[in-house]
């Protein structure tokens, strides 16, 4: 049996679909951070048959949870302090989300103006779909991952 030890202040991202931890990785770009992270991938569970999890050892703060939402909103987020889980976040869709990712209309006004921030806003919560700010192209967030 594999054991990874505690962590004693951070956070551990749970309930990720097996395989899909090294994505959520790069796209909270825990990469650029200076923080200890253990990823277990294909764990047994109950729930899930298997998943993968993440623990990272740094503040919350550094993460952007807008971006964990999009991806998956039913990843569990364990807050750890003193080596205990002192809160459970919740992730919800986010109702706008910046720089998540960008808009592909040619003709939208973020392809000429490149320095404007790519902007969506949730249009259909049930079917995950955003749509640009500018140009109201469509989004299905379920295909960013």
């Amino acid at each position: 049996m594999l054991n990874v030890g505690r962590i004693e202040k951070g956070f551990v991202l749970d309930h990720i679909p097996a395989g899909k931890s090294m994505s959520i990785y790069h796209h909270l770009q825990l990469d650029k951070l200076d923080c200890t992270v253990a990823m277990i991938m294909n764990a047994k569970s109950n729930k899930m048959g298997a998943k993968d999890l993440l623990k990272v050892e740094c503040d919350l703060e550094n993460i952007n949870l807008d971006v964990l939402a999009v991806i998956d909103h039913n990843i569990t987020v364990n807050v750890i302090k003193d080596g205990e889980i002192v809160e459970k976040k919740e992730l919800i869709l986010p109702k706008e989300v910046k720089n998540v990712f960008k808009c592909k209309n040619p003709r939208c006004i973020t392809s000429i103006e490149q320095e404007l921030p790519h902007i969506f806003v949730l249009s259909d919560g049930n079917k995950q779909v955003y749509r640009c700010k500018y140009c109201e192209e469509k989004f299905d967030a379920r295909s960013f991952f």
